[in-house]
């Protein structure tokens, strides 16, 4: 559904990303992990529009290589970015009728759908998510790439800061949508235990390239990932 082949990405002159090649089937969770600054926020902003890359990338055999982040979520991308970028000083649910844009004729369904997936966000939808905590506002930015009716979701760093309470709840929900809407997942994470529990296959980024690949069988046997984390 989605195929990244040799992307490198800039920020200015800067290089953060260097040849990466990788694919999600219809439906497949995948998991990009590796230590911080790696390059995993880079490959979602790229795959988004938001970043100068070179390279392909395709969705359903399309070329969308340089879109725009707009055209991206009109074609079905949904975005939750690991810096949240929630308007603190607006509700929950100001918050989530944002990302409904695209979909303002199915405001009131994917609401409902939102709450059925964090009915905390029910209950709290007139509050300010400036005082809400680190995990609800991990569930608002969830909600709000939900509102635009994706049928891809980016997740950067879902975990990142939560409790290991909150991130259960995390991956409960991505497996929720991945089994009942069929939704395709691309997530990154410097949690592999987090990873390995939820994706079917694992792409391990060092440096800004791919350094190993495979499932979470194979991943969770082989040294790659430790070598990426702290060296051979």
């Amino acid at each position: 559904m989605i195929r990244v082949e040799n992307l490198s990405a800039f920020y200015g002159k800067a290089q953060a990303l260097r040849d990466v090649s990788l694919h999600v089937d219809e439906g497949e969770t995948i998991a990009i992990v590796g230590a911080n600054g790696a390059g995993k926020s880079t490959l979602l902003d790229s795959i988004m529009g938001l970043v100068r890359n070179t390279g392909s990338i395709t969705m359903d055999g399309q070329d969308i290589t340089g879109r725009k982040p707009a055209d991206m979520v009109r074609m079905g991308i949904g975005y939750a970015p690991e810096r949240f970028n929630l308007f603190p000083h607006m509700t929950v649910r100001d918050n989530l009728l944002v990302g409904a844009y695209t979909a303002r004729d199915e405001i009131e369904k994917n609401m409902a759908a939102v709450h059925r997936l964090f009915p905390r966000l029910a209950e709290r939808e007139g509050q300010e998510t400036s005082t809400q905590s680190g995990g609800e506002r991990q569930m608002v930015s969830l909600g709000r790439a939900l509102m635009t009716n994706p049928r891809v979701l980016l997740v950067d760093e879902p975990t990142i800061g939560l409790a290991p309470k909150v991130c259960v709840e995390i991956a409960e929900v991505l497996k929720r949508l991945s089994a009942e809407r069929g939704l395709t997942v691309i997530v990154t994470e410097q949690n592999t235990n987090f990873a390995l529990s939820l994706a079917s296959r694992l792409y391990v980024l060092e440096g800004g390239h791919v350094t190993a690949e495979g499932t979470a069988d194979e991943l969770s046997k082989d040294d790659q990932l430790a070598k990426s984390y702290f060296g051979a």
